[in-house]
């Protein structure tokens, strides 16, 4: 007997490929340090290291052992669970440290290994008896799933798929719902200059055809309307809110309450709700216009001088790294949730 669902593994999936991504961020410069690829594991301890390392080490991993421990069938043992997502964890952060060895810009460090570990460690342990409960078929999440997620291995990808967009709003540097931005992936010009009418359009255009995406993409995975698309969406002004609150000093709670955020607020919401009437497949072509749309917009769109921010902790450490990472989820996302509709396209058909 397996878990209900196999969202657990999905999830673990997912958050292993942004843990690999944020440890190994920026990804250039790769070349031999000259020492033995273990060397740091007998490292003494380092004369320079901050208790605030530690701790975002531990939970940056906590959430991996978490729905791993999950992920395993449920008629295992607690302790044997335990000890194998403890293990896991500390395979991936053993194997992250050792490529580290080979960036000039990183440091392997037997402190984070230990750290992340103790993470994995602390999230097994509540996902054991949390996490299963919250995934098996009694769990309210569970529950929730089977009466308005669709059926099978596409409706769990729609939930990561969600969640991915939600973790994209915890940047604060980036326009409201906006993603898509490939310019910094590849180096790119920005086409046009700044001006504050042109600038307060696009952003107009880019907040209202993205909230249109993400609503009608919410949708596509649900069986049927129901106002968690809206849910979805106080989410993400929720998740830019603490964004803007903990990355900046002091903190900037509505920092994303420009002018052109309010416009596409208003333009954008009674635009979904009209389109969630529309019938399944012109829902779903216009999901994908509006995809299109947000991201040529967004690409289109300025830099705004006047917009300040004090990159005290998001250009430090951890905060950098994070940052990384969901600039690069709010890049691929209209990408990734496109492949996601045609996938449901095709399921759809293929089962007439």
């Amino acid at each position: 007997m397996r878990a209900a669902t196999q969202l657990p593994r999905y999830l673990t999936l997912a958050y292993g490929l942004l843990i690999a991504y944020a440890c190994l961020h920026p990804f250039t410069g790769w070349r031999p340090s000259g020492l033995p690829v273990f060397d740091f594991l007998d490292a003494p301890w380092p004369k320079y290291y901050k208790v605030e390392d530690i701790v975002l080490n531990v939970l940056g991993f906590l959430p991996f052992g978490f729905v791993i421990a999950a992920a395993w069938p449920v008629r295992w043992p607690r302790l044997a669970v335990i000890g194998l997502s403890t293990l896991a964890g500390a395979a991936l952060s053993l194997s992250l440290e050792s490529a580290q060895t080979f960036l000039p810009t990183r440091v392997a460090s037997n402190v984070d290994l230990g750290a992340n570990a103790i993470g994995a460690l602390l999230g097994a342990i509540a996902g054991v008896s949390l996490g299963r409960r919250l995934f098996d078929t009694r769990g309210w999440l569970q529950q929730w799933h089977q009466q308005r997620v669709l059926e099978g291995h596409i409706g769990d990808v729609g939930v990561v798929l969600l969640a991915l967009w939600l973790l994209a709003q915890l940047s604060p540097e980036t326009l409201l719902f906006a993603a898509g931005d490939v310019r910094g992936l590849f180096d790119l010009p920005r086409p046009l200059p700044f001006s504050p009418e042109r600038f307060m359009r696009l952003e107009t255009a880019t907040v209202a055809t993205s909230l249109l995406a993400v609503g009608l993409v919410a949708r596509s995975t649900l069986q049927r309307f129901s106002m968690t698309v809206f849910v979805l969406i106080l989410l993400g002004l929720g998740a830019r809110t603490l964004a803007a609150t903990s990355f900046h000093v002091p903190g900037r709670p509505l920092l994303w309450l420009t002018p052109g955020a309010i416009g596409g607020l208003a333009i954008g919401l009674p635009a979904l709700t009209l389109a969630l009437m529309l019938p399944r497949l012109l829902r779903h072509t216009l999901a994908a216009v509006a995809l299109l749309a947000g991201t040529v917009l967004v690409n289109l769109t300025p830099h705004n001088p006047y917009l300040s921010f004090n990159h005290t902790l998001i250009n430090q450490g951890h905060f950098l790294h994070f940052s990384g990472v969901t600039h690069l989820v709010a890049s691929l996302w209209p990408f990734l949730a496109l492949g996601y509709l045609s996938a449901l396209n095709l399921l759809r058909s293929g089962g007439r």
